[in-house]
């Protein structure tokens, strides 16, 4: 599919850190948006100086963006920022509660400002009597109950990658799109809000669904009540592990040739999913034995498909996954840490939509602290000298000037 992207021509300002905004700031801007990640002057986003599991979190959410460094503290830093809203269609940001109101950049200032402009606010929550606490992924997955359903009975458990983050930032840009199509009917922005608890919150609500039906509180995942007679993870004697479902009766019968099991397949107490539920011991312990052919069978049925269920444990994440997957992810080279070296090049997973036959191309790297102020504040109209002025006094960074920015 050729032409401009859907959001192509639309202006966003991003402030923001760790994972919440930045993600929200990336689905647009991969559907085109120009986003300008706003960040403190001197120091940047301090996620890019974050380490051990979070030491990949800026490259992964900061490609395809812009970056202009603000002291927002200082008189000039926001009256040059304010400049910047003028034209803008969208905000977002994810700091703290009452943060940006402090800056003189909450929703009521800019809306002054920019009447059309779509103010999208990522919170911990999204009001009552927790409102104004700040919250992490890992607390809502606790509050809402999604560490106890993940880890096995007495030992909640944080799910293995910031899901309420991602999925705070979707519900986000979800409500921004809606408000872009009513901006278009009345003329007027609106304050936007998404927030981690009530993300997790809609996670859960097939466990209260479910909980009700039965009667009964549900039980962690490791210790459901299965849905389907063979849904689980298979040890094969070779030390592979498999996790093999069969959610239909068209699949136990796939299954059962792919895996060598046909005896199986005629089995009179196996030939529902109601009866392989009943029987689970017995339809599902021949997939874990391990010493027969099936298995070796079962393998090839792993890397061909044959319309099974399938999927071999990756220790590695995604980049040890399918070759297709591999395929497609765009090339971004590993973030610059102020200190280190650079680093080479690294895949990052691109977002799961695609338009068209074809996925985009990478766009933009992820910026360095200030990379493109002077650029931005050009095309605003500020002045080259006025610019310059701001640089000295420290209102501004630029990614040009001081060598300690060049390194991040």
């Amino acid at each position: 599919m050729s032409g401009p992207l859907p959001l192509a021509g639309l202006r966003v300002l991003e402030f923001s850190h760790t994972i919440m905004g930045p993600c929200a700031g990336l689905l647009l801007a991969d559907m085109g948006a120009d986003v300008v990640k706003v960040e403190p002057a001197p120091d940047g986003d301090r996620t890019r100086r974050l380490p051990g599991f979070a030491a990949g979190f800026f490259a992964t959410f900061n490609r395809n963006k812009r970056s202009i460094a603000l002291d927002l503290k200082h008189p000039e830093g926001r009256a040059t920022l304010h400049r910047l809203v003028a034209d803008a269609d969208i905000v977002l940001e994810n700091y703290g509660p009452g943060t940006m109101e402090r800056l003189g950049c909450g929703w009521e200032d800019l809306h002054r400002l920019n009447p059309r402009l779509i103010y999208l606010a990522l919170k911990g929550y999204l009001g009552g009597p927790y409102g104004n606490r700040p919250a992490l992924d890992e607390v809502v997955q606790f509050q809402s109950g999604l560490a106890y359903m993940t880890g096995p009975p007495g030992q909640p458990l944080r799910a293995g990658a910031s899901v309420i983050d991602i999925l705070g930032a979707v519900f986000g840009v979800t409500g921004v799109l809606a408000a872009l199509r009513e901006r278009e009917r009345t003329g007027e922005g609106q304050r936007v809000g998404s927030a981690l608890f009530e993300s997790a919150a809609f996670l859960m609500g097939s466990h209260i669904a479910g909980g009700a039906a039965m009667g009964e509180p549900p039980p962690p995942m490791p210790a459901r009540r299965g849905a389907w007679g063979i849904y689980d993870v298979f040890q094969a004697s070779c030390g592979t592990q498999l996790f093999i479902g069969v959610t239909s009766d068209a699949q136990w019968e796939r299954f059962c040739a792919a895996f060598g099991l046909e005896e199986l397949a005629g089995d009179p107490r196996l030939a529902t999913n109601a009866q392989r539920v009943r029987e689970r011991a017995a339809a599902a312990r021949p997939a874990g034995g391990g010493r027969r052919p099936g298995i070796r069978r079962g393998h090839a049925a792993l890397r061909g498909g044959r319309g099974v269920l399938v999927a071999g444990r990756q220790a590695g994440g995604p980049a040890a996954g399918p070759p297709s997957h591999r395929q497609r992810r765009p090339a971004l080279h590993r973030h610059r840490r102020a200190g280190r070296r650079a680093g080479g090049a690294a895949a990052r997973p691109a977002a799961g939509v695609r338009r068209g036959a074809q996925p985009r191309p990478l766009r933009r790297q992820p910026p360095r602290i200030g990379e493109h102020t002077r650029e931005v504040l050009l095309a605003a109209g500020l002045p080259g000298e006025r610019i310059a002025a701001l640089q000295q006094a420290g209102v501004l960074a630029d990614a040009a000037a001081p060598a300690r920015l060049q390194q991040a």
